[in-house]
């Protein structure tokens, strides 16, 4: 196969778009893809101070290298989760993270979960009973927009992919849980009570293609999927996605951006009316009840201890 651009040997095929392009090629391509994302949703300016969750993965190290090659100023903050031991999964991704970071001269903030609220996710899972994404999701979401906030960022940029969304999509659908269809949504806007902009740019780049990119830019990633995840109800949607995906390329994209296009707004009115935000009787962030999540898990992990 050729390069659709420049006619030489070709590096990635991407069949959602019936194209093929060599490495240098498929760099641009990946780099226009951000690049329409984050204007067409005004997603954030150059001159806006930028903090994106950093997880030692491939989707989130793309994200830092084409942000950082558009001409955008972030910094970094990866969360050791504890998960794996000294030497285990959170440690491996960290070490990873922490050497982009510094071969690229990029300023990296770590929290330790542990050090700063006194729990690892595999500790709070066994407490709580809950299942290790459920308490990794919510410790994840409230500890990166605490950092963002209490340290003036304007805007939280994560690495949630084509693939993220559309499963996360096809699972909230198949369950009508229609507080989380309401806030999905390529920017869910700041708020006065604490709440930072949080930005996707990654929409319309697919895992595979994330993947291809570290390897082609020679960007070491943790390749090893997180121990605690067996049995994730997301996975198995991925999996679903992935087969009708083979079948009908651009499933995927035409399931997201016709949710995005024609119906996000319905959802996130809806979703508006019905939910009022106070600040956590314990900490001031934002909740729909007296004391948020993430305090209660904190006390129940306390009291456990």
């Amino acid at each position: 196969m050729k390069c659709r651009v420049c006619r030489e040997r070709a590096s990635i095929e991407i069949r959602r778009h019936h194209a093929v392009f060599c490495k240098e090629h498929f760099f641009d391509h990946m780099r226009r893809q951000v690049e329409r994302t984050i204007h067409d949703y005004r997603m954030m300016a150059p001159d806006q101070r930028l903090l994106l969750g950093v997880s030692g993965g491939k989707d989130s190290l793309a994200l830092w290298d084409i942000l950082t090659d558009l001409g955008y100023e972030v910094d970094g903050v990866y969360i050791e989760l504890g998960i794996g031991g000294e030497k285990g999964y959170s440690s491996s991704s960290r070490l990873l993270a922490e050497q982009f970071a510094k071969n690229r001269q990029l300023d990296l903030q770590v929290v330790d979960l542990a050090d700063e609220y006194g729990f690892t996710i595999p500790e709070a899972a066994k407490e709580t009973r809950r299942v290790a994404c459920s308490v990794c999701g919510l410790s994840k979401r409230y500890v990166l927009n605490r950092i963002a906030h209490d340290r003036g960022y304007d805007v939280l940029v994560m690495g949630h992919n084509l693939d993220d969304e559309a499963a996360t999509l096809m699972g909230n659908t198949l369950t009508w849980n229609m507080e989380y269809i309401g806030r999905q949504r390529p920017v869910l806007p700041a708020t006065s009570r604490g709440l930072v902009r949080k930005v996707k740019p990654l929409l319309r780049i697919a895992e595979r293609e994330t993947a291809a990119y570290c390897v082609l830019k020679g960007i070491d990633y943790e390749v090893d999927e997180c121990p605690l995840v067996g049995g994730n109800t997301g996975i198995r949607i991925k999996e679903w996605l992935n087969q009708m995906e083979a079948k009908r390329p651009g499933m995927k994209q035409q399931f997201l951006f016709g949710f995005l296009d024609r119906a996000s707004d319905q959802f996130a009115d809806a979703h508006q009316e019905e939910v009022e935000l106070t600040d956590c009787t314990s900490c001031g962030q934002a909740t729909t009840s007296g004391e948020c999540a993430f305090c209660r898990l904190q006390v129940r992990m306390s009291d456990g201890g």
